[in-house]
């Protein structure tokens, strides 16, 4: 007997992840494959093929940053760490974050701003990069 998935199976995980999405707000994350893979049974493979299909419809997209989410709405032009990193400029131009300050941890970033930490990360990076912040052992980013 064959481990194999039935031919054609992604269509019917569409189906049923398209009804499942239909009431879910525009944003929403999307399970990762791997999850939705042990949920169905089915290789990551089989996920993929799904997901793309419901891509392709407009059901969900791929949000840089932040990975799939339902809905159709705008895709993102600009990378999310450049948009993150121009809110903290805002505000440390704004002095929200004087110099000398401590930044917001790279987890703490990540969450206020609905993002991963990688993508907090590259935001941070950006920003020392620009010489408007440097990284302090024990201290964390600091505003220069």
């Amino acid at each position: 007997m064959s481990d194999r998935t039935p031919w054609g199976s992604y269509r019917q995980i569409a189906e049923v992840l398209r009804v499942r999405f239909a009431g879910s707000a525009d944003g929403t994350p999307v399970p990762s494959e791997a999850a939705l893979g042990a949920e169905f049974g089915v290789s990551r493979t089989t996920v993929r093929r799904a997901l793309a299909v419901l891509e392709d419809e407009g059901v969900v997209r791929v949000d840089p940053g932040r990975g799939r989410v339902v809905g159709g709405g705008p895709v993102r032009t600009v990378a999310l760490h450049v948009e993150i990193a121009a809110r903290v400029r805002d505000r440390i131009a704004e002095g929200v974050y004087p110099p000398g300050s401590t930044l917001p941890s790279e987890s703490a970033l990540a969450a206020s701003e609905g993002a991963s930490r990688s993508t907090a990360r590259a935001a941070l990076g950006l920003l020392e990069g620009e010489g408007l912040v440097v990284a302090r052992q024990g201290r964390g980013r600091v505003v220069v």
